[in-house]
């Protein structure tokens, strides 16, 4: 049985609360030479990428404006760690994207 949208949009909001506890306060040095952060951060996006990928076409397509696809990509990389995890680029989705992404999840949310 499929779980209601519902669930996934809260994951995906869970998520990003988290990640943004981890990283209050934290400069892109402290996040390269932290494991423990960088290793909660990184499994936060890999259940964002999860919860994404269980959300039915149909509701996706109402939201086109979400990188759907990449958000997946990048959980399926850390996940399987394809040629290593760089972590410049995982910094950059949490100080250029979450924002974002948690906003219109929030929309979404409130719409659900």
């Amino acid at each position: 049985m499929k779980k209601d949208v519902r669930v996934y949009i809260d994951d995906v909001l869970e998520c990003i609360d988290k990640v943004e506890e981890y990283t209050e306060g934290v400069g892109e040095e402290e996040f390269y030479e932290n494991t423990q952060i960088q290793d909660a951060v990184i499994r936060r996006l890999e259940i964002v990428g999860e919860a994404v990928k269980n959300i039915s076409v149909d509701f996706r397509e109402q939201y086109p404006d979400i990188l759907w696809r990449k958000i997946a990509g990048m959980r399926d990389v850390l996940i399987h760690g394809y040629a290593g995890v760089n972590l410049l680029r995982v910094w950059r989705v949490v100080i250029d994207d979450l924002s974002d992404l948690k906003e219109k999840f929030q929309e979404m949310e409130g719409k659900e």
